[in-house]
């Protein structure tokens, strides 16, 4: 009797298959050295500049990789459903020619996005990554398979292609969806400050030439004072929700900005405009105006 009433006490397992298998590996540290050689690789071989900022997305102001991964795998869809189909072979290998070709700057995207990431998420893009190297491996031996006449060869190792595939889709959807990873981490804030001019602080409590936080409700603030202009943007990093007031401030294309200290990002103070990535959506900014009493006041940019 004991036993039963134990038995009816003891929780039930709910089996959540691949969503505890991501959940598992955000955890895990068994890949962190080969995750931390590989990441500091790929930051040494694409340094900061033009080409970097290309392969985040920052001309765009959108992640590159979602949508060239979109692409490629796209075709190789594509190329399974014609194989369901009387159309000419010939169809589906030029599909799968082109997904294989424009998985080339899919990867040079991911793995520059990957190797700027926080280390659970960095935990999960990697098992992506080994999923997607997979996928491809079949794929091309899909195409050479067809193309020395063994279809039924080809057509079998494109959908074992596209279940490794799956695998690897999940787990980008899942650093995007889940661990926020390539999200805007410092999204537009006038809908939480209400309309019109707010108090912020006397100027007479900033620093000259440092910049410090400030609270405004519920958003935290990166302020900078220069004699009597006041600079106030968003405190956190759009990219993944660094601390601005904490970064260095230099002077890049004659432009006064504030660098990220967790990834290197940089922001425009005129503006909050991105300069260089790995960020791709700008710091929101605040307008200021100083009372006769040296009281700041701050609202949302209406530009």
């Amino acid at each position: 009797m004991n036993e039963t009433v134990r038995a009816k006490r003891r929780p039930l397992r709910r089996f959540t298959g691949p969503v505890e298998l991501a959940d598992r590996l955000e955890k895990t540290k068994a890949m962190d050295r080969p995750i931390r050689v590989l990441a500091k690789a790929v930051r040494d071989k694409i340094k900061p500049g033009r080409v970097r900022d290309w392969l985040h997305g920052v001309p765009t102001g959108k992640p590159l990789h979602p949508p060239l991964a979109t692409v490629s795998l796209g075709c190789f869809m594509s190329a399974a459903v014609l194989d369901r189909t009387d159309v000419d072979p010939r169809a589906a290998r030029v599909l799968l020619a082109t997904g294989i070709g424009s998985t080339l700057p899919t990867v040079a995207a991911g793995m520059t996005d990957w190797s700027s990431l926080h280390r659970e998420q960095q935990r999960v893009g990697f098992v992506h990554m080994l999923a997607n190297v997979a996928s491809l491996g079949l794929f091309s031996a899909s195409l050479l398979a067809r193309m020395r006449g063994q279809e039924r060869t080809g057509r079998l190792l494109t959908v074992a292609g596209l279940s490794a595939g799956g695998l690897g889709a999940y787990l980008g959807g899942h650093m995007a969806y889940r661990q926020a990873a390539g999200a805007n981490h410092a999204p537009q804030v006038s809908h939480l400050v209400p309309l019109g001019w707010h108090d912020l602080c006397p100027i007479t409590d900033l620093p000259e030439g440092r910049p410090v936080s400030r609270r405004l409700g519920y958003i935290q603030l990166f302020v900078l004072r220069n004699g009597e202009a006041v600079t106030v943007l968003a405190d956190r990093c759009s990219h993944l929700a660094g601390p601005l007031h904490q970064g260095r401030l230099v002077v890049e294309n004659g432009e006064a900005c504030v660098v990220c200290p967790w990834h290197g990002s940089m922001f425009r103070l005129a503006d909050g405009s991105v300069e260089h990535g790995p960020a791709t959506a700008p710091a929101p900014l605040f307008e200021t105006r100083i009372r006769r009493d040296g009281t700041i006041q701050v609202r949302p940019s209406l530009t």
